[in-house]
């Protein structure tokens, strides 16, 4: 007779769930039960995953070396060491495609078990481990690069899920992964566990309550951490309590190239760059404090991997003559907020008022001035550079260095735009598009896609609705940045090829 040990507290939770939806109750009640369901399944989830999983972690030796760090003991980190709760095994990856939708699923019952794993990675946006990371064990190369996978075949997310893109049709660490089905994925894992009788994990059950992508390539990221720190006391200590309110919206995941020129991190720059703050998304109730100081040396080397990183050169055709005109161009009405490039080249990191430039502020709005500060008082705000300190009121949006940007398509900090062209000319901008997000447009530079009027209403496949990007959804805006205008169609196309250089 199967087990289903955990099911039976998602049994629970979609009971209350079911029950807070009730309209004879009002708002307020509803919400009050929801609360209630969250509160209790992350207590249950808690207590039973330290329970299952008592050897969940790998142990991992603190480096001799902790100043400065080593940039390829942090990328094995990365790839080897699993630092929260497994989401799924090998058994559930190898049956996920019992959970697709027809024709998908008889397709793949008819084939071979390595095209159904190819298959899977197609659908959820995963790719092969790059031939360079191979040698970093004797593991034969069949894991994505976006998740651990130990000896026992427990599967892990790691920070490349949403960092480790394609370039030009090869996987790349750093470049961001445009392709992630993170919301259809944990959807049709949850759904293959009931097929299987297998437990259920923290993931499957939060997906339920808290969006985590709702379009290819972008996730619901910020509202991860911001939910995170809601249970942390500033010395990290666990406090239960009632969830917080937050907005969700979705973002795309920003270049980790980026990061050595960057003295701040995130979109608005708030947090100051540091070791300590990539640690944030390991907030889960499993890792108390000391599990980050005991990693603390570790995160050094991923500091240090992160910083290593460069942007990957353009390998088609560049225009030299037409380059050098952009570039003056460039340097005129461009480089004030985004700087300047070549072996002298410098970083402003400008913050732009949020009404001046115009691009979507939800994500602005959503992070709370004391939310902000509950992190700059945090043990992860904390950093080796006490002169640098987070700021709890930016008031914009901070322009990002502009390095391997033909490489970092869908662009602005929602993956609203498409292509560069469409950030040189917002007339040009789709207001809903759709992108397989694999084959590469080498004329407008960006991700290759078609126009529609509208999302198909009749689109039953959950991950073929999530490819289509609406710009009128809420934190989805295409608007903003519209100070390319100033310039003739010939003199912008004198810029995209300029761009092509950096």
């Amino acid at each position: 007779m199967r087990r289903f040990p955990v099911p039976s507290i998602a049994w629970i939770y979609q009971k209350i769930i079911v029950v807070g939806r009730i309209k004879r109750y009002p708002p307020s009640v509803q919400r009050l039960i929801r609360s209630f369901a969250l509160v209790l399944i992350t207590s249950l989830l808690g207590s039973i995953v330290c329970a299952e999983n008592p050897d969940s972690f790998t142990s991992v030796e603190a480096s001799a070396e902790a100043i400065g760090g080593d940039a390829r003991r942090g990328l094995r980190l990365l790839l080897e060491t699993p630092l929260i709760p497994s989401d799924f095994d090998q058994e559930t990856f190898d049956a996920v495609w019992q959970s697709w939708p027809e024709p998908l699923r008889s397709r793949a019952e008819q084939s071979t078990p390595e095209i159904r794993r190819q298959m899977a990675f197609e659908r959820y946006g995963l790719t092969p481990r790059p031939a360079g990371l191979r040698d970093l064990d004797d593991r034969p190369d069949e894991r994505p690069m976006q998740y651990v996978v130990d000896d026992q075949g427990r599967w892990t997310m790691n920070c490349l899920a949403c960092h480790g893109g394609m370039v030009d049709g090869q996987p790349s660490p750093g470049a961001p992964n445009n392709r992630f089905a993170l919301q259809t994925f944990t959807e049709e894992i949850r759904a293959t566990k009931w097929i299987l009788g297998k437990p259920l994990a923290r993931m499957d059950l939060g997906a339920m309550v808290i969006p985590l992508g709702s379009t290819h390539g972008t996730t619901n990221a910020v509202v991860f951490g911001m939910g995170l720190m809601h249970y942390r006391d500033a010395e990290l200590n666990f406090q239960p309590k009632i969830p917080g309110k937050f907005t969700h919206h979705d973002m795309d995941a920003p270049p980790w190239w980026h990061f050595a020129k960057r003295p701040y991190i995130y979109i608005d720059g708030f947090a100051a760059k540091g070791h300590r703050g990539l640690m944030q998304f390991m907030l889960v109730p499993e890792n108390g404090p000391t599990f980050f100081s005991d990693h603390e040396d570790d995160f050094r080397d991923v500091y240090a991997y992160l910083s290593s990183l460069t942007p990957p050169k353009f390998e088609g055709e560049i225009d030299t003559a037409v380059a050098r005109q952009g570039k003056v161009l460039f340097e005129e009405h461009c480089a004030r907020c985004h700087g300047t490039y070549g072996t002298d080249g410098t970083y402003p990191n400008q913050r732009v008022p949020i009404d001046d430039i115009g691009t979507d502020r939800v994500r602005f709005d959503a992070l709370s001035v004391s939310g902000r500060q509950k992190y700059a008082d945090s043990w992860f705000a904390k950093t080796e550079t006490p002169e640098r300190r987070s700021i709890a009121a930016p008031d914009g949006y901070v322009a990002p260095p502009l390095d391997g940007i033909w490489a970092s398509a869908p662009y602005f900090h929602n993956g609203s735009v498409p292509t560069l062209w469409g950030v040189l000319n917002p007339e040009h901008r789709p207001a809903v598009w759709r992108s397989d997000r694999l084959e590469f447009d080498s004329r407008d530079i960006g991700l290759r896609h078609e126009v529609v009027d509208q999302v198909p209403v009749i689109v039953s496949d959950a991950a073929v609705r999530r490819t289509y990007f609406d710009t009128r959804l809420p934190g989805k805006s295409r608007t903003g940045h519209d100070y390319p205008d100033v310039l003739t169609d010939l003199e912008k196309r004198a810029v995209l090829e300029y761009l092509k250089t950096l």
